[in-house]
């Protein structure tokens, strides 16, 4: 069986004349509990298809996790940089949450440009953008540069651009929208966009 048979969903739809494959931008936001999970879903499931990957933890230190010890088991299939300090309110340190972010993203663009892999996974990268830490802008037109068959997976709760920043339907964005032009119901549940390209 070839393997573009194998990774078919097991149905049939009828009205589908062609399918497409491409890579996605997936944002996962909002309250709710589960974003940094549904990510690691996704990476676990690319590494058992054999699939290269790299996670970048923005806020997440150093520490020994379930997922770390997990990622061990998968030698050169993975790259795991958990570059965070902790979470803000742990540093108090302003200008070394700004630094921290800044290397972090580096670290992406690195990643990013390098089009080695099938799965990026960008850990808390919603929150540093909230925070202001790294500008909007910038970092969209460094997601445009990611290889056309690569998934980026991007997590933390408020996906917002700064206030009166407008989305793809001209209206205003405040906390109900993520910073890629979607209404998002963030403040009590988590949500998932999926993007062709931004």
């Amino acid at each position: 069986m070839k393997k573009a048979e194998e990774d078919k969903a097991p149905r049939v739809h009828e009205d589908i004349k062609e399918y497409i494959t491409k890579g996605l931008i997936i944002v996962n936001t909002g309250n709710g509990k589960g974003k940094t999970t549904a990510g690691f879903g996704v990476v676990f499931r690319s590494l058992g298809r054999g699939y290269k990957v790299a996670i970048v933890q923005f806020m997440k230190g150093k520490w020994m996790t379930g997922e770390t010890k997990a990622l061990q088991r998968f030698g050169d299939l993975v790259e795991h940089y958990p570059i965070g300090d902790g979470f803000t309110w742990q540093t108090q340190n302003l200008e070394q949450d700004k630094a921290t972010a800044r290397r972090a993203w580096e670290k992406c663009l690195e990643l990013i440009r390098a089009k080695k892999h099938k799965v990026l996974f960008f850990d808390e990268l919603n929150y540093v953008l909230k925070y202001g830490f790294l500008p909007v802008d910038e970092v969209l037109k460094g997601l445009q540069e990611k290889d056309p068959m690569a998934h980026i997976i991007i997590t933390g709760r408020a996906a917002c651009p700064p206030r009166g920043r407008r989305g793809r339907r001209g209206a205003p964005e405040e906390c109900d929208h993520d910073s890629y032009g979607n209404r998002a119901p963030c403040r009590h549940q988590t949500v998932t966009h999926a993007h062709d390209a931004l």
